[in-house]
Parts: structure tokens; sequence; C-alpha cells
């Protein structure tokens, strides 16, 4: 990677959906007009929920790796997608480098996480990704991770966290893509709104004692924690996200953002 570019890409947080989302044409539509009104960056860093491990780790770097199907109970179609983006082997040696700590390389694809929202965001696969684990839980790790990448978008790389703002699978009782949002998910949601439109990271750290809708509304917090890498990212301190995304989609909140 060059540092020279002089474009600046932003970092997002944003909801990745199901396979499903592709069919949806608001969704769909939305992810197609932020990006588009985005500079295309030189590469992509996504940080998915459906990736956990420790020590840090990266995805595959070698052409032809294919995608992870982590998913289940859905259409056969789903199972036949493909997004044959570019590899970033300079983009992983770039992470190695910001890190400053060991960084493990994986023989593994993108998982649905990373290649669902690309698919609407930039479906010519024209842009190279790579993915990266989500090694801890720990908000405050996590937003230390994310300083250390912000550098990183100064080299025209696009940092995304990929998860869901609310994620009670469990508790839904309506998997329709139109269903009333559960109190507990609307709840969780405008905390969330609120909280970020203050750029108070401190309270967001403390979701877990601070949210209404909790426990329900992240019963797991895989789906929440790369919120903390973006945050992390961003190059000025206490201000607000742009939310480009909000609503509900199978009562679950969908509300993605970029940060400056």
């Amino acid at each position: 990677m060059t540092t020279d570019s002089g474009i600046k890409s932003p970092a997002l947080y944003i909801g990745h959906g199901a396979p499903p989302l592709l069919d949806d044409p608001i969704w769909s539509g939305q992810l197609e007009s932020w990006s588009s009104q985005l500079v295309k960056p030189k590469a992509i860093l996504m940080v998915s929920a459906h990736w956990e491990s420790a020590p840090l780790s990266l995805s595959s770097t070698e052409p032809g790796t294919p995608l992870i199907y982590d998913f289940g109970g859905f259409a056969p179609k789903y199972y036949q997608l493909q997004y044959p983006a570019p590899v970033a082997p300079e983009l992983a040696a770039r992470i190695k480098a910001v890190i400053g700590e060991p960084v493990v390389e994986h023989r593994r694809g993108l998982d649905h996480g990373a290649y669902v929202p690309l698919m609407k965001m930039y479906p010519a696969a024209d842009v190279p990704v790579i993915q990266m684990s989500i090694p801890t839980f720990d908000p405050e790790k996590l937003f230390k991770l994310g300083q250390k990448l912000a550098p990183l978008r100064d080299e025209g790389v696009m940092i995304i966290g990929s998860g869901f703002m609310t994620h009670g699978l469990p508790f839904l009782r309506d998997f329709s893509i139109n269903a009333t949002p559960p109190g507990w998910s609307q709840e969780f949601d405008i905390w969330a709104k609120e909280v970020l439109d203050r750029g108070a990271v401190d309270e967001l750290m403390n979701y877990k004692s601070l949210a209404p809708g909790m426990p329900y509304a992240h019963p797991t917090v895989e789906h929440f924690a790369p919120i903390f890498i973006t945050l992390g990212a961003a190059t000025v301190a206490d201000v607000a996200p742009d939310t480009t995304i909000d609503g509900y989609w199978m009562g679950l909140s969908k509300r993605s953002f970029q940060v400056a």
C-alpha cells in the first residue's frame, strides 16, 4: 500500500443482515446509494461479527479462496453466491505493520458478514478485500485496535465493522422483513443513537450495564463488538457519527453509520 494517495476513506459500521438482504429492494438500495456517495476505496478491511479468533487473524491472500456459507435454512440459491474480490496481500502487510504484534494469516475466505453487504456496495467485486478477526470482546481493547488501524484510512483503505445494532434472534417471534420491532430492539436502538449523537464512547463501552433492552438486544455480543473498532478508527475524537441507514429489518435495528 502506498501512503501518498491523497484519498482518506471513512470508517463504517454497517448492519450486514442475512443473505435475503440481497432481495430486499429497500435495504439493498440504501447500501447502494451510500456507497455511491463515497470515494471508491483502494482496499477494504472488513471486521465481521462472524469471525472470532485470537490472536488477531487475517483472511486468505491466496486468489480463488472460496467464500464461507456460514448460515443455514435459506434457499439453495444463497449457497451459490460468489464474490470474487481481489485479494489484498499488500494490505495484509500494512495491517501487520501498524498493529505491531503477531498476526496470523489463515486459509479462510470471506464470510457472509463481509460479502453480503459488499455485493450491494461494490457489486463489481473490483476492490481488494481482506477480513480481520475479532480477537476480544473488550470494548476498550477493540477501540485501541481501531486507533492502530486508523492510519490506513490515509492510504485509501475503508475500514468496515460489520454487525447488527440489535441481534436478539432467540427472542424474535416474527421473522418477516417488515416485522414490528420488539420493545427491547427499539429501546436499545434509541439509546445507541442518542449516545452516538453525543459522541459518548465511554457510555457506549458500558452498554451491558447502561443500555435498555439488554441482554435481549445482544444475548451474545459479537454483532455489537465491531462498532468499537470503527469508532477507534475515527480521526476526530468526540465527533458524532453520520447515520446513513436506520429503521428495522425482521424487527432488528439496521442502524449504520460512518465516521470522519
